[in-house]
C-alpha cells in the first residue's frame, strides 16, 4: 500500500538553506573569500574555508600560497574566521629546488606571546651541497630565530610576518652567514592549539 502523503508542506532540502558570505579575519583587511550554505547557522562555526593570498590580498603573484580559515562566529549572513594554517603548493617548491645543493627542512612549534601554538615548516635552499655538520648548525639557527620571533609578537602578527615572507627574510639574514644559502620559505604552518600557560 502506497505511503500517505505528508499534510503540510516540508521546505525542500535546498530551499530551507541559507547563504552566508565569509570574512578573513581584521589581520587580512577582512576581505571576502566566498559564500557558505547550511540550514543552521550553528552548522557553520568549525567549518573550514581555503583561499590563496593572491585572493585575500588582490596580489596575484602570491596565489602559490594557500590559506586555511575557520569560521569562528556568524552574525546574521556574515560568517567570521581565524587563521588555522597556510602551505605553499607543491610545484612552486619543486620549481625552487635545484641539483646540486642541499634541501633543509625544518619542522618547529613556536608558541606566540598570547600562547598560541603554532607548527611551521621551513624550507632552506643551498647554493651547494652542505655537510651534516652545517646542516645541523643550519636547522639549529632556524629554530632559535623562530622560537625569539614568536615570543616577541600576538599571533596576528606572528601570521602576518610569516604569510607576507617577512620572517623568511630574517631567517636567511641569521642563515646566511652559517652556510651560503639561496632561498628561505616558510611553507607550511598550522594552528596546534592554545598553548598551556
Amino acid at each position: 500500500m502506497a505511503k500517505k502523503k505528508q499534510v503540510g508542506r516540508r521546505l525542500e532540502g535546498w530551499k530551507a538553506k541559507k547563504w552566508y558570505r565569509v570574512y578573513v579575519p581584521d589581520a587580512f583587511g577582512k576581505t571576502e573569500i566566498g559564500d557558505a550554505i547550511s540550514a543552521d547557522p550553528e552548522n557553520m562555526v568549525g567549518r573550514v574555508m581555503t583561499a590563496t593570498l593572491g585572493e585575500v590580498v588582490q596580489d596575484y603573484s602570491k596565489s602559490h600560497i594557500k590559506m586555511r580559515f575557520k569560521i569562528n562566529n556568524v552574525a546574521g549572513d556574515a560568517a567570521y574566521t581565524e587563521f588555522v594554517g597556510h602551505e605553499v603548493t607543491r610545484d612552486y617548491l619543486r620549481s625552487m629546488v635545484k641539483r646540486r645543493a642541499s634541501r633543509i627542512d625544518t619542522i618547529h612549534p613556536v608558541v606566540s606571546k598570547d600562547k598560541k601554538l603554532l607548527r611551521v615548516t621551513v624550507v632552506c635552499l643551498t647554493l651547494s651541497r652542505a655537510e651534516q655538520s652545517q646542516v645541523h648548525a643550519v636547522r639549529q639557527a632556524i629554530s632559535q630565530a623562530l622560537a625569539a620571533k614568536a615570543a616577541e609578537s600576538d599571533f596576528e602578527t606572528l601570521v602576518k610576518e610569516i604569510v607576507s615572507g617577512d620572517m623568511a627574510r630574517d631567517i636567511f639574514k641569521v642563515v646566511k652567514t652559517i652556510y651560503p644559502i639561496r632561498r628561505v620559505e616558510i611553507t607550511k604552518s598550522k594552528l596546534e592549539q592554545v598553548a598551556a600557560v
